[in-house]
């Protein structure tokens, strides 16, 4: 399982400027950390930031800029990498350690199976936030049952009604399996709280 999960927003018009820019300026140090044909690859993204979107971006050329700005950075300070990309237009907002990620992937299994929709890498900020909803009536279902008060999750189920049903039952489905869970209400309030005006793409990578 990966060791972390990160959740990333962008500034399609920052990146254009910045990280083209840096890509121009660094060619030869980004290489490494693109696919096999790599001089191709670089060219690609550079044509992608300037006549499309960074979001256009594929999971894989997004994978290798993220690399290589944590190659680049993170032997000083590890938050400086996360400045470093949204100098460049790409917002890590959040991140789950590993004890979360395998919590986090259930959720999201039983909401797509749901919803009969996959959240790809790549989702529009309204589905994301629906999703986000669910997982806050789930994992706020859990601490109620350890008598934890979740005023969010009272607030938002009056105009969720079925979201919060089906949250109902899954976790009267589940829960004697995960009360001992880690707690990861915190991180869907943080998600909540991030993206609730966002109208772009969230990327998970």
């Amino acid at each position: 399982m990966a060791k972390e999960l990160y959740f990333i927003k962008t500034n399609p018009v920052v990146a254009k400027i910045n990280l083209y820019n840096k890509l121009c300026r660094e060619e030869n140090n980004v290489l490494e950390f693109l696919e096999d044909d790599k001089k191709t690859s670089l060219e690609l993204i550079k044509k992608k930031l300037q006549e499309e979107n960074v979001d256009n971006l594929s999971k894989e050329e997004l994978s290798g800029i993220f690399n290589w700005f944590r190659e680049k950075y993170n032997s000083t300070n590890p938050e400086e990498v996360k400045t470093q990309l949204f100098v460049h237009g790409i917002d890590v907002f959040h991140q789950l350690s590993s004890s979360h990620i395998g919590v986090f992937q259930q959720i999201l299994s039983d909401y797509e199976k749901y919803t009969q929709h996959k959240l790809s890498f790549k989702t529009n900020a309204e589905q994301f936030f629906h999703f986000l909803i669910y997982g806050i009536f789930f994992t706020g279902l859990i601490n109620k049952e350890k008598g934890e008060a979740n005023y969010l999750l009272d607030y938002l189920k009056l105009d969720h009604k079925d979201l919060f049903s089906f949250a109902e039952n899954e976790f009267s489905l589940k829960k004697q399996d995960l009360i001992s869970d880690e707690n990861i209400y915190p991180d869907f309030e943080l998600l909540y709280d991030s993206t609730k005006f966002y109208k772009g793409s969230i990327i998970k990578l």
